[in-house]
């Protein structure tokens, strides 16, 4: 496969000339470019406190992804957002009931609150987005403790609301996710300006426990078949996602073939992408959504000039990424670009 080289310092600055603000960034893409044809950044654990204060000044920068870290908490069937902690949170939530409320109060919230707060700060900004809500599942879902993904739907649904961008929106009349997006069923940018598309993924403690038989990824994808074959797929608020980069069609991996069509969203490292000999033209082929993480440490690393992280996110959009997501809190010009997918 013919691979596009790094761009240099000198292309970097080359496309800084293109690209001199964020609102010219934006306006790269127009609005009615459907969500599959475009690259948009993404803030990796937008919700620590160390990053933003609040997690509306997360959404002030105009990411393209959030990401939030989500625990079962087995004690109080709550479900927390925190880094590293499964029974408290810690975060920049805050419980809030308006948008002048999200600056300001105690934080370390559930995610009800966080959901809450997303909401609050879409309604007041109904021009931005879509946004994409990354859950990593730290532990996976919880049927111990009533915490399975109808539950998490139902979180969804009530705090979210019509805010949300379904499974069922995108099938559509066609047989299944897959079918619809390599349709390009997917809204325009503009149609979906005030959404969130949930992604799930599994979480690093889930992958890493050798007797959690039961991912994340497999057990949301059961979920939307069966809702499916009940005709209830309307209740599903998420999308699954085949998590870590790998060559050819990866949901191969997954040993159940019915299961493989309720996944058209991807998440893998960067670096991966960028040099494991993968063809990544295959995803924007497909119209299907390819999220690129730590774009910042594809090799040469980004630091912190803004010139180089926007020729970074122009070489991953280059390489048909739809998300490239990386720890860019302090590169407020980078984060609300948005660019034509490759």
């Amino acid at each position: 496969m013919r691979r596009l080289p790094l761009l240099s310092a000198l292309a970097a600055a080359t496309l800084t000339a293109a690209l001199l603000t964020p609102t010219t960034a934006q306006a790269a893409v127009d609005p009615a470019t459907r969500v599959s044809a475009a690259t948009a950044v993404g803030t990796h654990n937008a919700y620590e406190k160390a990053t933003y204060t609040y997690l509306a000044q997360a959404l002030d920068a105009r990411p393209g992804m959030i990401e939030l870290d989500v625990w079962p908490d087995i004690l109080t069937r709550h479900w927390r957002v925190s880094h590293s902690n499964p029974l408290g949170n810690d975060n920049n939530c805050v419980a809030a009931t308006s948008a002048a409320q999200l600056y300001t109060g105690n934080r370390n919230r559930n995610l009800e609150h966080c959901l809450d707060n997303i909401r609050l700060w879409l309604a007041a900004h109904p021009d931005a987005g879509p946004l994409i809500l990354k859950l990593e599942l730290k532990t996976g879902f919880s049927s111990r403790t009533g915490q399975g993904p109808a539950q998490l739907d139902a979180v969804l649904a009530a705090r979210l609301g019509d805010r949300v961008f379904t499974p069922a929106q995108l099938r559509g009349t066609y047989p299944s996710l897959d079918a619809a997006a390599r349709a390009d069923a997917w809204p325009t940018r503009a149609q979906l300006a005030g959404k969130v598309i949930v992604e799930l993924i599994p979480g690093t403690v889930e992958e890493g426990n050798p007797t959690d038989v039961l991912w994340t990824d497999v057990e949301y994808a059961r979920h939307l078949a069966a809702l499916a074959s009940a005709g209830t797929l309307a209740r599903a608020q998420a999308f699954p996602a085949v998590h870590r980069a790998q060559a050819g069609d990866p949901r191969s991996r997954y040993a159940d073939t019915t299961l493989r069509p309720w996944f058209v969203v991807f998440d893998g490292d960067a670096t991966a992408y960028v040099t494991g000999g993968i063809d990544t033209a295959w995803y924007s082929t497909n119209n299907y959504l390819l999220i690129m993480t730590d774009a910042q440490n594809v090799p040469p690393a980004v630091g912190a000039d803004p010139d180089v992280a926007r020729a970074r996110v122009a070489d991953l959009a280059a390489r048909h990424a739809s998300i490239a997501s990386a720890d860019w809190a302090g590169l407020p010009t980078v984060i609300p670009l948005v660019l034509p997918r490759a």
